[in-house]
């Protein structure tokens, strides 16, 4: 389990290490770009939902909890960015299925 710090440790939700790997690519993408969007995300307690607008000039930090880098699907990045420029924002999405695996070698 890993955790998304928006500015401060007051404003941090725990996230799965994987699903955070991809959201940190979106944002990552996005705010290189200059474009603040909307992040909407279950609190893990039960207690709601948060919404942060996420802006260039507010640090972001993304802590990871496991020790390897997650295998990264690229269909799920591409389906993030895509809420992530739209009317509603950023949400977690389903990881769908990958298509394309990556060879061992």
């Amino acid at each position: 389990m890993g955790r998304f710090i928006y500015d401060t440790a007051a404003n941090a939700v725990d996230i799965d290490d994987r699903t955070l790997a991809h959201l940190r690519i979106v944002m990552m993408n996005k705010l290189r770009r200059s474009e603040p969007f909307m992040f909407d995300v279950e609190v893990g307690d039960g207690s709601g939902r948060r919404s942060f607008w996420i802006h260039p000039s507010v640090a972001l930090q993304f802590h990871f909890f496991g020790s390897r880098q997650p295998r990264i699907n690229r269909a799920w990045v591409d389906d993030l960015m895509q809420a992530a420029s739209g009317p509603a924002g950023l949400t977690i999405l389903p990881e769908p299925v990958d298509e394309k695996p990556v060879e061992k070698g």
